[in-house]
């Protein structure tokens, strides 16, 4: 199997390559790609200088690296909990199981540039104690499994992977697990358990998996761009990282755009670019529309009208105090066309569908919501469902043992909010106010 050539994409000049830094080689998964950008350097240098872990860990605290999947949380901090005199067998995971629609990043790091992840595991590994590293990698993405696959058979082959690197006594050994496609998965603790082999569910936390995880051992559980973010960090310094970025904000980031846009694709950028440039970087508004709301972070952070995200900046703080969250950057824009009240029903299909239904609020809560909706658009619905919707989606959020229940509830909160007149003409008069707005114009 063949490499993938470099991405038909536009490229602009504002972005900030960190994680895609092999992005414009002809051939940018390959080793030779990678080792022309300096690659597998940082992880010589740690393993052969004996670098110790309590530097390389101020360094990553430093950088201000947040987890890139979603929660946010500072990846330094993390790495701090694994307990470091630990004498039996520790492990690492990488989440490569984005499933959440609108997220698409992850999957360009391991096809573009999967050396970086491999580096960046293999660096953390010494850090952290770990000698078994697992990439647990989305069940529908088997051509990308199949390229990380041939970058480990490439990377233990030139030795840096396997035992006694660089003739030390550090062995490590990653391997590629290939998912099953549920969204549940990409929960770090149903992640774990999905790689010993059982059913892909959330564990109670704590015990959290720095204490117990893979196989009740000591494990610690990163995003695919948190991982990639180590090399470049190491290599320029925890200080040049965080300068890439903004105060609590580190780095560069990723943002998956899609939805109504002239150019969609992965656009990597300083943390902290205001949201109308990072808008301008993907063609802007497609068609020659009006902007009329984005989720800037995946469905499982609020929506924003349009009036809401254009003073915003893309970053943690920005689009907190905005009234949204960073999420995964998983940014879809929406133009003045969208109805929201489908745009709604179609997202609480998602999240009723991958429930896993080990708690009964999320279980029957995301059922509720869904048929609700799926009311409403069908010409049925009371004008008493949209209190009911706010009502069911309260009783979930912050009543299961994974986030995905916040998930389910954020956008029906969120959506009915700020666009309540919708919700509210649909039930009046059975149909979309927006699509009723296009046919009047249409035959004016």
């Amino acid at each position: 199997m063949a490499y993938p050539e470099t991405p038909i994409q536009h490229r602009s000049e504002k972005e900030t390559l960190v994680c895609l830094r092999t992005i414009n080689d002809k051939s940018p998964a390959s080793l030779q790609a990678y080792l022309d950008v300096g690659g597998y350097q940082q992880l010589k240098r740690v393993v052969s200088e004996k670098v110790k872990a309590t530097d390389i860990i101020s360094q990553v605290k430093l950088s201000g690296l947040r987890g890139r999947g979603g929660a946010g949380f500072p990846t330094g901090l993390k790495w701090s909990f694994m307990p470091r005199y630990y004498d039996g067998t520790k492990y690492l995971v990488c989440n490569t199981d984005e499933g959440e629609p609108g997220t698409f990043k992850d999957r360009d790091i391991i096809r573009y540039n999967p050396h970086q992840l491999i580096e960046g595991m293999a660096i953390a590994a010494y850090t952290l104690g770990a000698r078994v590293g697992y990439n647990y990698i989305h069940g529908e993405i088997w051509q990308d499994y199949e390229i990380f696959e041939r970058a480990l058979d490439e990377a233990r082959a030139a030795g840096y992977l396997g035992e006694k690197m660089f003739g030390t006594e550090f062995n490590f050994d990653l391997y590629a697990v290939h998912g099953y496609g549920a969204y549940i998965c990409g929960e770090e603790t149903a992640l774990i358990e999905s790689i010993e082999g059982k059913k892909g569910q959330p564990r109670f936390k704590p015990p959290f998996p720095a204490s117990y995880g893979v196989f009740g051992k000591p494990t610690n559980v990163n995003n695919t761009e948190s991982y990639a973010s180590i090399p470049w960090i190491l290599q320029h310094g925890g200080q040049a990282f965080q300068d890439l970025g903004v105060a609590n904000s580190g780095g560069s980031k990723i943002f998956s755009v899609s939805g109504h846009v002239a150019r969609p694709g992965n656009y990597e950028v300083r943390m902290g670019m205001p949201f109308t440039e990072l808008l301008e970087i993907a063609g802007g508004v497609w068609k020659g529309r009006q902007l009329k709301a984005v989720i800037p972070g995946g469905p499982s952070t609020a929506v924003m009208p349009a009036a809401a995200i254009l003073g915003a900046t893309m970053d943690y703080d920005g689009l907190s105090k905005a009234g949204s969250s960073l999420g995964a950057g998983s940014m879809i824009v929406m133009d003045e066309t969208t109805c929201m009240v489908k745009t709604l029903k179609r997202l609480s299909y998602f999240f009723y569908e991958e429930s896993c239904g080990q708690c009964t609020p999320c279980r029957e809560g995301t059922g509720w919501v869904y048929r609700v909706i799926n009311r409403i658009v069908n010409g049925q619905g009371r004008m008493e469902d949209l209190d009911l919707l706010v009502d069911v989606s309260n009783n979930i959020s912050g009543r299961t043992i994974c986030a995905l229940g916040d998930a389910a509830a954020t956008p029906v909160l969120s959506f009915i909010k700020h666009f309540r007149p919708e919700f509210e003409y649909y039930i009046q008069h059975g149909k979309s106010m927006v699509e009723s707005e296009i046919l009047e114009v249409a035959y004016a």
